[in-house]
């Protein structure tokens, strides 16, 4: 009974902090929230890297991202085929940030595959979901607070703390964000998206849908680039276009799969001057890892050192390590440090804030809640207006090392 009522009391609590109002609310937040963390494995799914060398010589030939997916679901079949599994069940392909697949099979044929002079490098797929905040944590500097009410109205236009800090919301970049998350509100009045390229890799019911249901999307998609209007917020690089590449469903779960999936379409899809935003993370994952560095050489990526206030290097994809991949921790107003963030140099690069900030939310709302997550996008949008410069250190870095504040 006690199991079952506290199974309730996560799901009643889980629904409470995805609710989104109309004008703020407060959340408070630690550790774990809103970041992701592994929660359990697939135990009969896995992530297969194939070697270099295999279909790189097709895969150039080919324009397109739907005919490199065609080719590379071909060759897995054969793949599998000869090695005598006729009962493996593909998921998602990787064309261009990695070259491979992932699959449904037995532990005993994981062997046979493994085997295959094809394969690189066969690795267990995992599930990934939103983590419910620990209030025994400690508290993220000047944030916390309790939900308070919204109105009816959209709120008058506010320059939220963070975007001032890092010098953004007065000029508009020329490059995509790519929000690889919970998708996007894809009618929100304060942001431009270009829904043509939104996409979903989710399957069921939330398939092909990359329309936010959580609310933890739009807020990244908003500190990026809300517009310059009358109403909500402004963003960094205000009015900027985002893409939706919804990887998390509206529970903010996932699979690690899933979102080398979003990598990959972000790879093939994504221009010189464009940015992902990666405000999610879990266990160390050598293939997200990869997938990761492969597809920056196009597109500059930022991704979220993770809640647990822990030593980032220890977690994906946080210590994927590139030239144009930068790994954000969280402060607070007053330049300190937020203490649910976490830490390491490497892979941490720069420090942003990430506490009590207000952005959009799902269903034309407007929220105010904490994590690296939010402190993410602030790096991303600074990423669409150039270079980042630094503006000074952050207070309290537990590395001993302080973390460069990003600004623009």
């Amino acid at each position: 009974m006690k199991k079952f009522l506290l199974y309730f009391l996560s799901l009643f609590f889980l629904f409470v902090v995805t609710q989104s109002c109309e004008e703020i609310m407060e959340v408070e937040t630690s550790r774990n929230e809103p970041e992701l963390k592994s929660a359990q494995s697939s135990k009969q799914s896995y992530i297969v890297v194939l070697n270099d060398g295999e279909l790189n010589q097709q895969l150039i030939k080919l324009k397109g991202y739907e005919k490199k997916q065609s080719a590379v679901k071909t060759k897995s079949i054969q793949i599998l085929k000869r090695t005598g599994i006729t009962d493996g069940e593909i998921g998602h392909v990787y064309g261009t940030a990695l070259k491979g697949f992932s699959v449904k099979i037995s532990p005993g044929q994981l062997k046979k595959l493994e085997s295959d002079a094809s394969v690189k490098y066969v690795e267990e797929d995992q599930i990934i979901t939103l983590g419910l905040p620990d209030f025994g944590a400690k508290k993220p500097g000047n944030g916390g607070g309790k939900p308070s009410g919204g109105t009816t109205t959209p709120p008058a236009q506010s320059t939220p703390w963070g975007i001032a800090r890092v010098n953004g919301g007065s000029i508009t970049g020329s490059g995509t964000a790519w929000v690889i998350d919970t998708g996007i509100d894809l009618d929100h009045p304060d942001l431009n998206v270009d829904q043509a390229k939104c996409v979903s890799f989710l399957g069921g019911k939330e398939a092909d849908n990359p329309d936010d249901q959580n609310g933890h999307g739009t807020h990244v998609a908003g500190t990026i680039a809300a517009i310059d209007n009358s109403e909500g917020v402004i963003g960094v690089s205000p009015g900027s276009t985002v893409v939706a590449v919804r990887v998390l469903d509206r529970r903010g779960s996932g699979t690690y799969s899933g979102v080398i999936a979003g990598i990959d379409y972000v790879g093939a899809n994504g221009s010189n001057g464009d940015v992902a935003n990666m405000s999610l993370g879990g266990g160390f994952s050598q293939a997200l890892n990869d997938a990761v560095v492969a597809a920056s050489a196009n597109v500059k990526f930022a991704v979220a050192a993770g809640n647990e206030s822990t030593n980032a290097g220890s977690k994906s994809p946080a210590s994927a390590n590139g030239p144009n991949i930068y790994t954000i921790s969280a402060m607070s107003n007053g330049d300190n440090w937020a203490g649910f963030s976490n830490y390491g140099n490497p892979p941490v690069d720069y420090c942003a804030p990430g506490v009590s900030i207000k952005s959009t939310w799902k269903d034309g709302g407007y929220n105010t809640i904490s994590g690296t997550s939010m402190a993410t996008p602030h790096v991303a949008g600074i990423l669409l207006l150039g270079s980042i410069k630094s503006g000074g250190t952050v207070n309290g870095d537990p590395d001993g090392n302080p973390d460069s504040i990003a600004v623009h």
